[in-house]
C-alpha cells in the first residue's frame, strides 16, 4: 500500500476527477493544477485532507499545499489517476487558458503595480496630510492654512513635497522599471528611459495643458516637443513595453560576443525616441479628447448624464493618469465664475473609492497581510489620493472599483444637480467639503452620504459572496499555531545564506510568509552559497529546478531551504546543485550555489525561505533584523 494512497483518491475525487484535470506539476512544497472547470474543485474538502496543508489559486493554477514530501505525493498521484505530469512552463501556459482577456490585462496590471505600491501607499498619505496642513483655510475668517500662520508647519508643507514629487511626479521611472523586471529584461535601461520621460529639460507634463508655448527640440526637417510624462501611466507602460521587445528582439539576433554594447543602444535609443515621438503625443491627443468632451458636459442641458458617467468613469481615467487633465478645466471654470462644479464631483470620487476600500478591510480583518495594503490605502483615499487604493487594492479584486464608481455616480448626480460648487481645485476626499461654498454645505454632506454609504454596502454584500476564505482570512492561513522547533543537538541552526535575516512574515509569498509550511525567516542574500545550517540528511531535493531543498537533522527535525520566490519556473537556469537525496551532509557543506542576479532578472525575488516543516517537541526562536554568516551566525535555538 502507498504511503498516501487514501489521500491522492480522495484529492482526485474533490478537484473534480481525472476529466477535470488539464496539467499538473509540482514544485518543492505545492501540487500545481491547471482544471478544466475550476468550480468543481471543492476547496473545504481538498483542506481536510491530511496531507494537505491549504489551498489557493494563483494566475489560473489551482495549487495545493504538501510540503516536503510533495514529490512523493505527486508520484503516487499522478500513478493512480493515470495521468501524466508535466513541466511548469507547460502548467503556466495552460493556466492561461482559464483566465480571460480582462483577466490577463488585468493580471499583467497587478504584476505591474505590486512592486510600486508601498511608494504609492507612503505618497498618498504625505500628501494628503499636505492638503489638510497646506490647502485647507482654517483660520483669519477661513483664508489661510495651518502653513500659512505658521512657520514650521510651512516648512513641514514644503519638505513633505519633496517625496511627494518623488512618488508620483516620477511614477513613470517606476512604472517602466518595474516592467522591464517582469519581463526579466535589464532593469537599469528601463530606469534610464524612465528618467527621460521626466527630465528636468521638459516641460512638466502637469503644465501643458496651462503653457503659453511648449518648447520643441528642432533637426532642421521636424520638430519633436520637449514635453515631460510626470505622473503618466499610460505613456509610461507603452515606453516601457517598447524597450522590453527591443530588447529581446536584439538579444535574440545580435552575436553574444558584442551583445553587451549593441543590445543596449539598439534598444534604449529607439525606444526613448518612440516615447518621445509616438507614446507621448498619442496620450496627449486621448487627454485633450477626454478634457473637451467633460468641459462640453458641464455647459450642457444634460449636466445630471454627464455628472452620472463621469462619476462613474472618472476612477478609470485615474489608473490611465489622464485624470489630470480636468485640472485645466476647473482653472478656467475659476477664472470664468469664481468657483468649479468639477472639482466637488472628484472628492466625491475619492470617497467613493476610499469606501470601497473601507468595506474590503472590515471583511478582510482576520486577512492580516491584505490589512496591510488596505487600511493605507483607505486612508490616504480619504485624504484625497486615490492611487494606492485603486492600483493596491480595488483593480486587484475588480468589484470594489465598479461599486465605488456606482456610489461615486450617484453623488456626482446628487452633486451637479444640486449646483455645488467649490472654490477651487486642491482639496479631494473627506477634508473636501471645506473647500466648498457654505452655502451648499448640506447637499454636498448628502451627496457625500452617497458616496460612502452605497459602495460600502454594495462592495460589503458582493464580497460576501464573491471572496473565498483564502481572501477573507489570509491565503494558507493555518488552522492551529505551529509546534515550535529544534535546531540540533546542541540548541542551534546557522543560517545556510550569508545575508539579512527578516521575519518570516516579510517574505513576498503568502504560503511561506504566513507559516502555512512551518515558522522559520527569510534571508535576503548577499552570497551566492547554500551551506548546510547543521549535519543531517537530505531528505528532498528539485533534480530539475535545482531551487530548494529538504534536511532532516538527527533528532527528526525537518528544515525546508527554498532559494528565490517561484524560482520553480526557471528550470534551474543559475542554480546549481551538489548534493542529492539520501546524502549525509555535515554543518557548512555546500548544498546549493545560485545566482541572484539571474533570480532578478527573471523577475523574481531573491528572498529565501528557511522554514521548519516538521518540528517535533522542542520550544525554540528565531533571530531576525541581522546580517548573518553561512555557516557561522546561530539564527535558531531551542531547548
Amino acid at each position: 500500500m502507498s504511503k498516501y494512497q487514501a489521500d491522492v483518491q480522495a484529492l482526485l475525487q474533490y478537484v473534480g476527477g481525472k476529466e477535470n484535470i488539464r496539467a499538473v506539476s509540482h514544485c518543492m512544497t505545492r501540487m500545481r493544477f491547471v482544471l478544466v472547470e475550476p468550480d468543481k474543485a471543492d476547496t473545504a474538502r481538498i483542506e481536510a485532507i491530511p496531507a494537505v496543508k491549504g489551498t489557493f489559486t494563483q494566475a489560473g493554477q489551482f495549487q495545493v499545499i504538501i510540503g516536503n514530501d510533495v514529490a512523493v505525493f505527486y508520484n503516487e498521484f499522478t500513478a493512480y489517476a493515470g495521468i501524466e505530469g508535466v513541466s511548469k512552463d507547460a502548467v503556466k501556459a495552460a493556466a492561461k487558458t482559464n483566465q480571460s482577456l480582462i483577466q490577463r490585462v488585468v493580471g499583467t496590471l497587478g504584476e505591474i503595480f505590486a512592486p510600486i505600491i508601498p511608494a504609492l501607499i507612503c505618497g498618498g498619505l504625505i500628501l494628503g496630510f499636505r492638503n489638510i496642513i497646506g490647502e485647507i483655510n482654517f483660520f483669519a475668517g477661513g483664508t489661510m492654512s495651518l502653513s500659512d500662520v505658521s512657520q514650521f508647519w510651512a516648512g513641514v508643507y514644503n519638505f513633505l513635497w519633496l517625496i511627494g514629487e518623488a512618488v508620483f511626479h516620477m511614477l513613470p521611472v517606476g512604472i517602466v522599471w518595474s516592467i522591464t523586471k517582469k519581463m526579466g529584461t535589464t532593469q537599469i535601461l528601463g530606469i534610464i528611459l524612465g528618467l527621460t520621460l521626466v527630465s528636468p529639460q521638459l516641460l512638466n507634463g502637469f503644465s501643458v495643458a496651462t503653457a503659453e508655448q511648449i518648447p520643441v527640440w528642432d533637426f532642421g526637417f521636424a520638430q519633436v516637443q520637449m514635453i515631460g510624462y510626470q505622473g503618466q501611466v499610460i505613456a509610461a507602460m507603452l515606453a516601457g513595453f517598447v524597450l522590453v521587445y527591443l530588447e529581446k528582439f536584439f538579444k535574440k539576433i545580435c552575436p553574444e560576443v558584442v551583445s553587451m554594447i549593441v543590445v543596449p543602444f539598439l534598444s534604449l535609443v529607439p525606444a526613448v525616441i518612440v516615447a518621445h515621438t509616438v507614446v507621448g503625443p498619442i496620450g496627449w491627443k486621448i487627454g485633450d479628447a477626454i478634457a473637451s468632451v467633460v468641459y462640453l458636459g458641464l455647459t450642457s442641458n444634460v449636466r445630471w448624464l454627464f455628472a452620472a458617467l463621469f462619476g462613474l468613469l472618472y476612477a478609470p481615467i485615474v489608473m490611465t493618469g489622464l485624470h489630470h487633465m480636468t485640472n485645466a478645466i476647473d482653472s478656467q471654470l475659476v477664472n470664468l465664475y469664481e468657483g468649479t462644479i468639477l472639482w466637488p464631483m472628484i472628492a466625491l470620487s475619492n470617497i467613493a473609492q476610499g469606501s470601497a476600500v473601507l468595506a474590503m478591510s472590515v471583511l478582510q480583518k482576520k486577512n492580516q497581510r491584505a490589512q496591510q495594503v488596505n487600511i493605507p490605502a483607505c486612508i490616504s483615499c480619504y485624504l484625497g489620493v486615490t492611487e494606492p487604493a485603486l492600483f493596491g487594492v480595488n483593480m486587484k479584486y475588480g468589484f470594489p472599483l465598479v461599486c465605488g464608481m456606482i456610489g461615486s455616480s450617484v453623488a456626482a448626480v446628487i452633486s451637479i444637480g444640486t449646483g455645488v460648487e467649490a472654490y477651487s481645485i486642491g482639496v479631494g476626499g473627506l477634508p473636501g467639503i471645506l473647500s466648498i461654498k457654505p452655502q451648499f454645505w448640506v447637499t454636498f454632506l448628502l451627496a457625500m452620504a452617497a458616496a460612502i454609504v452605497i459602495p460600502f454596502l454594495l462592495t460589503f454584500v458582493v464580497g460576501k459572496r464573491k471572496l473565498d476564505t483564502a481572501a477573507l482570512q489570509g491565503e494558507g492561513q493555518p488552522e492551529e499555531e505551529p509546534q515550535p522547533v529544534p535546531a540540533a543537538d546542541d540548541g542551534e541552526i546557522k543560517s545556510p545564506i550569508t545575508g539579512k535575516i527578516i521575519p518570516l512574515e516579510e517574505i513576498p509569498d503568502q504560503v511561506f510568509s504566513q507559516g502555512v509550511l512551518g515558522e522559520g525567516v527569510g534571508i535576503q542574500p548577499a552570497g551566492t552559497e547554500v551551506l548546510a545550517p547543521a549535519d543531517g540528511t537530505i531528505c528532498s531535493v528539485m533534480e530539475d529546478s535545482k531551487h530548494a531543498c529538504g534536511i532532516q537533522l538527527d533528532n527528526g527535525v525537518e528544515l525546508l531551504i527554498h532559494v528565490g520566490m517561484d524560482t520553480v519556473a526557471m528550470n534551474g537556469e543559475g542554480f546549481q546543485l551538489h548534493v542529492h537525496e539520501g546524502d549525509r551532509v555535515r554543518l557548512g557543506d555546500r548544498l546549493i550555489t545560485f545566482d541572484p542576479e539571474k533570480i532578478r532578472q527573471a523577475g523574481h525575488p531573491t528572498t529565501t525561505a528557511f522554514v521548519v516543516t516538521e518540528p517535533g517537541d522542542f520550544t525554540f526562536t528565531f533571530q531576525s533584523g541581522l546580517e548573518a554568516v553561512a555557516g557561522e551566525t546561530t539564527i535558531i535555538t531551542c531547548q
